[in-house]
């Protein structure tokens, strides 16, 4: 879009993008029939949806009172309303907090998660492919989120006809423990966070969320509203070999980690469900140190015999990496893998013709029930040295295995890890009770990332998945990105963590970050991005005239010396705006002063800002020269239309494409 004409520049919205309004303008493109124009409360005209139209659009038939399975709470109409409704806050910038500030490209966001959200779907709509998180189990004393779609008991009450039109109690209410609306909290805190996380994941990413027996069947409900059950990747089930010693019936030793894709099709079409084979390295280091001493003395025979025997010692191996226990001649790691036809019916004809012995040119046996390849692959396989024969035609081949080639493995089902980040913590001075495993962290980051991308925790703790993330860098350089997410808890002043003089939950988690980062540094010696850029969730920068100056007469309006609120820097406005205009919240920028102004570039004339009172032509000519995609400028700078005019007139000259827009 080119420079505006005329005295009429458009104005920064300076509030969260308004997901309902989008909504319903993608559904009009499909449905025009549906979508109608309303006003609303204040006269202003918006589309709204013909709901019953709609309906008859969807169905070959509409009953009144239909029937259908649905999973519902009190208050989730509400949780829908309040995830796309638009919010006035923005995120500023913390610098004096943040480590690397100018080089990093991990970010850690102080605030509600729910307005964060809200906040980065401009910014980072379809960029993460991993999201990590570990929400409140609901477990009675961790759900510290506040919404304001929270119930109170007479909500909740006439929410399930707790009493008749006369008021008489139509059932018996529940133990308060166990009562239904604080299950219904919870949904609705969850539902929301959901619904626009969903919106920030790649067509190919994933969204991995820990949870235990308190909330596990309604989490999976609600993946499957939100994501889609066809979207379900699985469930991991992670023993943790420590059963609750506080239960009155069965004992649980067990959590899970719900796995759903954006759009399965197209992850499993690019993507791969496996991990790295955890002892892989290790193999094939000790191999390739038994196979350096091989000599006239010291045969092949001889490392293969001292490598099996070190790899039956290897009690934490799996059985299928104590199967790569053979070295070859050119000292790569393999194991025999059958050949034969793997289900109990017989093969097709055509995996049924004999492979040739390579020597005696005579015909092999084959298995019983044919192998388990046609007979052009065979033979593809045999040319390429990757079937094993005996020493003559007697024996079935087996295909040979390199492990070099298969570093990965199927995720199981099942995940056994007992241990405890606890020690880890101490040793680094950060005090927290309950911390994820990092370790098991790392592991998935690696198994579902690759180069450069992306990986966001919404409830980000003790930032545990940002320590998996560099650790996860520090071991293959892959260059992953963070963006933690945590709202400023208030530590207890009986607690540790008060008395190592910590004040909320934030400040646990920047350290954190730190301390890993010099953690790792020291024992890997990995050049990796260690930073993070941290901002806060705060009001938006715009005073209330900048929303409603219809509300304001021109006399008040002169005694006004800025519709901008005066604690607001540059570097605040700047980030405002980035986060409108949808670019990433870590890349670079520079400043310069232009003939007493302040000129921010953003990315290298992604947007350049001025937010200067005064500006002289001189200095829009200079920004125009640049021909940035978007500048913005301060309304305020431009006291009349003639003003106003000269300054699209300089962009129409001299960078015709710039998208001017003033606050």
């Amino acid at each position: 879009m080119g420079s505006q004409s005329g005295d009429k520049m458009e104005k920064m919205r300076m509030e969260s993008r308004n997901i309902t309004a989008c909504n319903i303008a993608l559904l009009g493109e499909i449905f025009p029939n549906c979508v109608a124009e309303s006003k609303d409360k204040n006269g202003r005209p918006v589309l709204t949806v013909n709901m019953d139209v709609l309906r008859q659009m969807l169905t070959e038939e509409t009953l009144p009172g239909d029937e259908s399975y649905e999973f519902t709470w009190v208050g989730k109409k509400a949780a829908i309303a309040e995830a796309y409704k638009p919010i006035r806050k923005t995120l500023r910038p913390r610098i004096e907090e943040s480590k690397a500030w100018d080089t990093t490209r991990n970010l850690y966001i102080e605030g509600d998660n729910l307005e964060t959200l809200k906040l980065l779907q401009e910014s980072y709509l379809g960029a993460v492919k991993l999201i990590y998180t570990d929400p409140p189990y609901n477990t009675g004393h961790d759900f510290i989120y506040p919404d304001s779609f929270k119930m109170d008991q007479e909500e909740y009450d006439s929410g399930t006809g707790y009493f008749d039109e006369e008021g008489n109690v139509n059932f018996r209410r529940e133990n308060a423990v166990t009562r239904g609306r604080y299950h219904s909290d919870w949904c609705s805190m969850m539902y929301s966070r959901l619904l626009l996380a969903r919106n920030l994941l790649a067509d190919d990413g994933v969204i991995l969320i820990n949870m235990d027996e308190h909330e596990i069947t309604n989490l999976q409900k609600i993946c499957q509203e939100v994501f889609g059950e066809s979207n379900d990747l699985g469930t991991i089930v992670w023993d943790k070999r420590n059963p609750k010693g506080d239960a009155r019936a069965i004992s649980y030793q067990h959590e899970y980690i719900l796995v759903y894709a954006k759009n399965k099709s197209v992850f499993t079409e690019r993507c791969k469900v496996q991990r790295p084979k955890k002892n892989a390295r290790a193999i094939l280091n000790k191999a390739a140190q038994l196979f350096a001493k091989v000599t006239d003395s010291y045969t092949l025979e001889d490392a293969n015999a001292e490598f099996s025997a070190w790899m039956r010692l290897q009690n934490d191996f799996s059985g299928g990496e104590k199967a790569y226990n053979r070295i070859d001649e050119n000292g790569n790691v393999y194991r025999l893998v059958s050949m034969a036809w793997p289900n109990k019916k017989k093969a097709p004809d055509d995996y049924f013709t004999p492979l040739i012995h390579p020597v005696t040119r005579k015909p092999c046996p084959v298995p019983d029930r044919g192998w388990r390849s046609p007979s052009a692959t065979m033979r593809r396989m045999a040319q390429e040295g990757r079937i094993l024969f005996g020493k003559d035609e007697t024996t079935i081949p087996n295909s040979k295995y390199l492990l070099i080639d298969n570093m990965y493995e199927n995720i199981p089902s099942l995940l056994y890890y007992g241990g405890s980040d606890v020690d880890m913590l101490a040793q680094m001075k950060i005090p927290f009770d309950t911390p994820k495993v990092v370790n098991i962290c790392k592991e998935h980051i690696k198994s579902f990332t690759g180069k450069g991308d992306i990986v966001l925790d919404f409830f980000s703790g003790s930032a545990t998945v940002a320590h998996g993330v560099l650790q996860a860098n520090a071991e293959d350089g892959l260059d992953r990105r963070f963006i933690m997410v945590q709202i400023p808890e208030i530590i207890a002043e009986n607690t540790q963590a008060y008395g190592q003089g910590y004040r909320d939950m934030c400040q646990i988690g920047r350290d954190r970050i730190i301390r890993a980062g010099e953690r790792i540094k020291s024992e890997t010696n990995a050049d990796i991005d260690y930073g993070f850029r941290v901002f806060k969730v705060d009001d938006t920068n715009m005073k209330d005239v900048y929303y409603s100056p219809e509300e304001y007469d021109q006399k008040m309006l002169f005694l006004m010396e800025s519709n901008i609120k005066s604690d607001r820097t540059d570097l605040d406005l700047l980030f405002g705006c980035v986060l409108e205009w949808g670019l990433p919240l870590s890349l670079p920028y520079r400043s310069q002063v232009i003939d007493g102004c302040s000129i921010h570039d953003y990315n290298d004339g992604d947007l350049i800002a001025c937010f200067s009172e005064t500006i002289p032509d001189s200095v829009l000519r200079a920004v125009a020269k640049r021909r940035p995609l978007r500048a913005v400028f301060r309304d305020g700078s431009f006291p009349d239309s003639p003003a106003k005019i000269n300054v699209t007139e300089i962009f129409k000259h001299l960078s015709p494409d710039t998208r001017i827009k003033v606050i």
